[in-house]
């Protein structure tokens, strides 16, 4: 395949459409963003790094998916399977994650507090991913998958950044700890999931109404995933556990007004605990990973504020001594 902005001119001049573009800088992402003039409009182009069938394409099902269940996706204007170039509505510069570091205490707790009201809304839409056949509906949070990103934070944290693997007692013992908690996850799994819900794939456009991207990778997973996700995401400093446990009960409440199935609260702190050391794992191993392989090394102040989170949801569940002795010393 020629490279991104070959193909992208390519696509521009097939379509009769001016041929220039600015070339935007992706986050963590193998694909390339640029904006465009799509019929005399502004436009994102996004370009992938292979070809691809359309009906298979993760973001156009999910896209659609999330579209009939009134969430505010961007608008899709064309694509060309060939050229892997995907062409949709332009939602500006804005992202939630730059505008919470500038806001005040009152307006950052409202755009945090829309956020979770759109996680009960991603919740909602679960009958419809199944019944619909969407790819989203197809794929769990199951024990492979879950156990695939835990192994992956071990070898990209361990081995990959800091070259220090652990021993053959040390991977022995985590592999069954890894594995108790990724069999009681995978029975948590019951509604649709973002699955990369923080303040950096949550934008907000010309009207100041919260728009959702980076969704290709939504799957079925547990109640807790996208708001540990959300709320401790790539964070500096461990937020209190009162307000923690004032969004905790955001979502719930806001799930019953949805008429999803009431969860219990000391349930869902179980859940959320849980999730919480699975997903910062997770996290640190992808800040890890990006940090070595593809110079991204502004991802590595947040590794040990994860450890950090994994510990204490380690503590109040009184369990994983080993990952908790493993992490303890990293912090020393």
């Amino acid at each position: 395949m020629p490279d991104f902005n070959e193909r992208l001119t390519e696509y521009l001049r097939r379509n009769r459409q001016n041929e220039g573009f600015e070339q935007l800088t992706p986050d963590a992402s193998t694909r390339e963003y640029f904006r465009i003039v799509w019929n005399g409009r502004s436009a994102i182009a996004c370009v992938y790094p292979e070809p691809f069938v359309a009906a298979e394409q993760t973001y156009l099902d999910v896209t659609r998916l999330f579209e009939a269940s009134g969430l505010p996706v961007a608008e899709i204007y064309d694509l060309d399977e060939a050229l892997g170039v995907i062409v949709q509505e332009d939602l500006g510069n804005t992202i939630l994650r730059d505008v919470l570091e500038k806001s005040s205490p009152e307006r950052r707790e409202s755009l945090i507090n829309d956020a979770v009201r759109l996680i009960a809304q991603i919740q909602s839409a679960t009958e419809s991913a199944h019944s619909t056949g969407s790819i989203a509906g197809r794929l769990k949070f199951d024990v492979e998958k879950l156990l695939w990103e835990l192994n992956f934070f071990r070898e990209h944290y361990f081995e990959t950044l800091k070259q220090q693997p652990l021993s053959s007692d040390q991977n022995a013992a985590l592999n069954e700890e890894f594995l108790t908690l990724c069999d009681e996850l995978e029975s948590h799994a019951t509604v649709l999931c973002h699955r990369d819900f923080h303040a950096a794939n949550l934008m907000i456009d010309a009207a100041g109404r919260l728009r959702i991207i980076d969704h290709q990778d939504a799957r079925i997973g547990s109640p807790a995933y996208d708001l540990v996700s959300l709320l401790l995401d790539r964070i500096t400093e461990l937020p209190p556990e009162e307000w923690l446990a004032s969004k905790r009960a955001l979502l719930l409440s806001d799930r019953d007004g949805l008429g999803l199935p009431t969860i219990d609260e000391c349930y869902f702190v179980l859940e959320f605990d849980l999730q919480s050391v699975q997903r910062c794992l997770k996290a640190a191993g992808t800040f890890s990973y990006q940090s070595v392989n593809r110079g991204k090394t502004y991802f590595v102040p947040f590794i040990k504020p994860m450890f950090r989170v994994v510990i204490r949801a380690c503590e109040r569940l009184d369990r994983y001594p080993v990952l908790r002795d493993i992490l303890d010393r990293e912090l020393m």
